[in-house]
């Protein structure tokens, strides 16, 4: 199985901006015995904005596009230092791919991504990618790691893509503001109708929403790749996305290979 897991800010950093420590332990000790087990990791990495606003002890993002680019900069060093330690206590090696919305309009470019991650899983490399933040301009001001992860699947040729989030998956409503919610297991199809369950923005450090999630799951539903959304809080849970058990939301359907 090649599995796409896109770890949200909210996922791997405190409300501070800060590195949630234990948690990451978790996840990159999941995901080691993952591929242990001879499954394919692609992580695509949110964090570097909010982990450098959190390094500088700002309360918040930066508003202004050069506040972000400084504290992408910051972050981003931050964020594969601990990759590369996590991973390396397991001896998996980590590669960094930081990528631009021309890499992927660019069809030279979007070719060479591909062989690059392919070569990369072929040495049993981990990929970690995230957009380059300190040049796109563009890409921080409307990109998300949502709809890059589902570009990531498409150019991989993914089996699944998993989106880990603060919340437990679709629901019928607001969990937040409604107790009564009732999560949604399974969606065929996203339709207008559930894109029209689809909140706002994410948390204080992040850039996406549920809205961004839904726009991810179309992309890759339209190529056959079935998308689940869970909560980052457990990531144990990827133990059941893998076998095959229900986890969250399931976005398409699972192919016959996983």
């Amino acid at each position: 199985m090649r599995i796409v897991v896109k770890l949200g800010t909210s996922t791997i950093a405190h409300p501070t901006g800060r590195l949630n420590v234990r948690r990451m332990e978790l996840l990159c000790k999941v995901l080691s015995d993952i591929k242990n087990a001879g499954h394919q990791v692609i992580l695509v990495s949110s964090g570097a904005i909010g982990m450098g606003a959190g390094k500088l002890g700002l309360t918040e993002k930066p508003s202004d596009i050069p506040g972000k680019q400084a504290a992408a900069a910051i972050g981003q060093c931050e964020l594969m230092y601990v990759y590369d330690e996590l991973f390396g206590h397991y001896h998996h090696t980590v590669a960094q791919l930081l990528i631009t919305g021309y890499d992927i309009e660019n069809q030279h470019h979007r070719t060479n991504i591909e062989n690059t991650l392919q070569r990369l899983l072929d040495f049993g490399a981990l990929p970690v990618i995230n957009e380059n933040d300190t040049v796109a301009t563009e890409e921080i001001q409307i990109g998300d790691n949502d709809t890059l992860s589902a570009v990531v699947a498409t150019l991989a040729k993914a089996d699944m893509l998993v989106l880990m989030s603060d919340i437990e998956g679709l629901y019928d409503k607001n969990p937040k503001t409604h107790p009564d919610a009732k999560l949604i297991s399974h969606v065929p199809a996203i339709t207008d109708e559930v894109m029209a369950l689809a909140g706002g923005a994410g948390s204080a450090f992040g850039t996406g929403g549920m809205e961004t999630k839904l726009r991810a799951g179309r992309m890759v539903n339209q190529v056959g790749i079935p998308m689940i959304i869970t909560n980052g809080d457990r990531p144990e849970l990827l133990y059941d996305v893998v076998a095959g058990r229900p986890v969250g939301t399931l976005f398409g359907e699972r192919k016959e290979t996983v």
